[in-house]
C-alpha cells in the first residue's frame, strides 16, 4: 500500500506503520524533513486529504503532497499535548490553543472547498436514537432541530476538533489534523472540545461551567448559543457510541447532554 507513494515521493520509513478505522499511516522521512504518509481507505478519508491541502498548512498541518489516496503532511515533534494539558491543570490554557487553532481553520479561503458534507445530514444519526432511547436525547434532538433551522457563521468544519486531533507543531504553533467531511455552523466545533469523552473531568459540574465560560470568551461565541451545540453534539455523540454498542461513551456524553441542558434552563 505504501510502496509506490514511497518511490514516487522519495520517502524513507521512520517507524512502524498505524492502522486507524479509515486509514493506513506510515512515519517516514524526506530528506531529513520528519513526514506522515496518509493513505486513505474510504471516501471521506479521500475528502479528508483533500480538506487538508485546501487548508495549506493554516491551522492545519501543512501538506508536502497530495494524489488519490496518499497524502504526505508534515509531522508534529514538539513535546507538548493538549490532552495532557487538560488532565493536569492546564485546561484553560489547552482549551485556548484549541480556540485558536480553530479560528484559523474556520478562516476564508480562496477557491471553492472539496464536496462536503451538511451537519443536517450528520445529524439524522439522532433522531432514531432519541425515539428509541428518550430522556435527555430529546432535548439534544430538539437542540439540535433548532440550531440547523436557523444557521449561523457557516464555515468549513474541522468535524473531530477533540484535543489528540490538534498537535504541537512547535515553532508552527497547534496545528490540526484528521479533519471530518462536513461543514456547517462553526460553533459545533467548538463544542466538541467541551464533550471530549477522553477527559474524565468533562462530566465535572466546575469543569464544565468553567471551560463553557473559556471557549465562549477565546471564540466568540454567545455563552448559551455554545450551551446549545453541546447539548446537540453530545447528544449526537452518544448515538453515535450506542451505534458502536458502547455503554460508557454514550453514557460519559448523556451526563454532558445533562449538564449543558441544567446550565440552558437558567437562562
Amino acid at each position: 500500500m505504501f510502496e509506490p507513494y514511497l518511490s514516487q515521493w522519495q520517502l524513507v520509513p521512520d517507524g512502524p506503520p498505524i492502522s486507524t478505522h479509515g486509514s493506513q499511516l506510515l512515519p517516514v522521512r524526506r530528506d531529513t524533513v520528519p513526514a506522515m504518509l496518509k493513505i486513505a481507505l474510504n471516501a471521506d478519508e479521500r475528502v479528508g486529504n483533500q480538506l487538508m491541502a485546501w487548508w495549506a498548512g493554516e491551522g492545519a498541518a501543512p501538506v508536502l503532497a497530495q494524489e488519490g489516496a496518499a497524502l504526505l503532511m508534515g509531522r508534529a515533534e514538539g513535546g507538548r499535548s493538549l490532552l495532557h494539558m487538560a488532565r493536569h491543570g492546564e485546561d484553560d490554557q489547552a482549551s485556548r490553543h484549541a480556540c485558536a487553532c480553530l479560528a484559523r481553520l474556520h478562516a476564508p479561503r480562496p477557491g471553492p472547498a472539496p464536496s462536503l458534507l451538511s451537519l443536517a445530514r450528520w445529524f439524522q444519526a439522532l433522531r432514531p436514537a432519541a425515539a428509541r432511547e428518550g430522556g435527555v436525547l430529546l432535548k439534544s434532538l430538539a437542540a439540535a432541530d433548532a440550531l440547523l433551522a436557523d444557521p449561523r457563521d457557516e464555515v468549513v468544519l474541522h468535524g473531530d476538533a477533540h484535543h489528540e486531533n490538534i498537535l504541537d507543531f512547535g515553532e508552527h504553533g497547534w496545528l490540526a489534523i484528521d479533519p471530518k467531511r462536513v461543514q456547517g455552523e462553526r460553533g459545533f466545533d467548538f463544542a466538541n472540545l467541551i464533550c471530549n469523552p477522553q477527559l474524565p473531568t468533562a462530566t465535572d459540574l466546575a469543569r464544565f461551567t468553567r471551560q463553557v465560560e473559556v471557549i465562549a470568551e477565546a471564540a466568540g461565541l454567545p455563552r448559551e448559543r455554545l450551551l446549545q451545540w453541546v447539548l446537540a453534539y453530545s447528544g449526537l455523540s452518544a448515538a453515535w457510541f450506542l451505534e458502536d454498542r458502547d455503554q460508557t461513551g454514550a453514557g460519559h456524553q448523556r451526563q454532558v447532554a445533562r449538564l449543558a441542558a441544567e446550565a440552558l434552563a437558567r437562562y
